[in-house]
């Protein structure tokens, strides 16, 4: 039977471990890794809201006051006015996207954006084993919990879904719902799933896909360590696209204090930030840029190219800023004048008008007439000859 876990499966990685030194100071290695501080120079994130997809996040952690918008409930479709309690892995994703630093707290990717909190879950932090209504099943359903808080936060203004979640198996809502936040021109991204431990990752040098991660035009992102290098336990398939910190980030507690964190939810969650920074300075730039920004200026690039592992290599934010700036002023469509053509040479011949030959039919009308007055006049010759 189904439970609710199938949409947290990714969602809930364990957090552990305290910070004994200042919070800033254990994720100098985070920001660094992701370049932020130099994108900080353009924009911190002002005037983007990023809907956090996981579960209930802490409105009234320093770090976030003030800058959260509770969205309903997305596992029913009744109409509720109870929110769901905040929950520790929300309150740690939205953290590494929009915290603020308050207090020399935790800095986020974002520190000037919003997060709108879309709770898929209740509470994180007991196991969840609460059999789904009937009716909201999401084989059955018309709309998965997932697919609902996608089109919720494309119709209220979020611009990026950080989605720090996953489960095996794909469903036509989702898919639908994916597309039409894509046409709203909302950026997706997504953990790729952390069982590149698994007995099957071992056996077939691949993992179980996740969703969302591996719809099209989701942004998939995996986890690595502080050398830059594949954590162990990230998912490695190819709806990895690019790769981020998912060993040992500092990360908000529910409440208030720090731990660490272990995970492509992290990771994910960090690339969602970075997606916000671009769309804070180039509000236009399609889902797609976006990713190509992302992609295509990544540093640690495999010796291939790209491989399933880390994708395009490791986020960079201020150069994913820079190749921003480049597709924000690339034209979408290339003006060609009427009087020319691509390629060189001599215009082709017009095609003949279609329809008879006039030519022909004039030859082809006088040989008819020719033929009729021979035929009348050897019937007049023999005639005259029986007369």
């Amino acid at each position: 039977m189904l439970t609710a876990a199938r949409v947290v499966t990714a969602a809930l990685i364990a957090l552990s471990g305290t910070t004994a030194d200042p919070v800033r100071d254990q994720q100098r290695w985070v920001l660094d890794a992701l370049n932020v501080e130099q994108a900080w120079t353009v924009t911190k994130g002002k005037g983007v809201t990023v809907a956090v997809v996981d579960s209930g996040v802490d409105s009234e952690v320093k770090e976030l006051r003030g800058r959260v918008t509770l969205g309903p409930d997305m596992t029913t479709n009744a109409v509720t006015r109870q929110r769901p309690r905040p929950g520790g892995h929300g309150t740690a994703m939205a953290g590494l996207i929009a915290g603020s630093g308050a207090e020399d707290g935790l800095v986020g990717v974002a520190p000037e954006s919003s997060i709108l909190s879309l709770p898929l879950v209740t509470d994180d932090d007991e196991p969840v084993i609460a059999v789904v209504p009937p009716e909201d099943d999401p084989l059955t359903a018309i709309e998965s919990p997932l697919a609902r808080a996608l089109r919720y936060a494309a119709d209220h203004g979020a611009k990026v879904v950080s989605m720090s979640i996953g489960s095996y198996g794909s469903l036509r809502s989702e898919r639908e719902a994916v597309s039409y936040a894509l046409s709203k021109g909302v950026v997706l991204v997504a953990a790729v799933g952390n069982d590149g431990l698994t007995k099957y990752a071992r056996d077939n040098e691949t993992s179980y896909w996740s969703f969302p991660a591996g719809y099209p035009g989701v942004i998939g992102v995996a986890g690595v360590d502080k050398q830059g290098n594949r954590a162990s336990f990230s998912s490695d398939n190819l709806s990895v696209l690019v790769s981020a910190p998912g060993v040992d980030v500092p990360v908000l507690k529910r409440g208030s204090g720090y731990e660490l964190s272990e995970g492509t939810s992290a990771a994910a969650a960090l690339v969602a930030g970075v997606a916000a920074l671009i769309r804070s300075r180039y509000p236009n730039l399609r889902p797609e840029q976006v990713a190509q920004a992302l992609a295509g200026s990544a540093r640690g690039r495999p010796a291939a190219g790209y491989d399933d592992k880390i994708g395009f290599g490791v986020v960079d934010a201020g150069a994913a800023l820079n190749a921003a700036a480049k597709l924000a002023g690339m034209r979408r469509e290339v003006p060609v004048p009427d009087d020319r053509h691509f390629g060189e040479g001599e215009d082709s011949p017009v095609p003949s008008r279609p329809g008879p030959d006039p030519l022909r039919l004039w030859l082809y009308g006088g040989g008819v007439l020719v033929a009729l007055i021979t035929f009348c006049g050897a019937i007049i010759v023999l005639n005259q000859r029986k007369e």
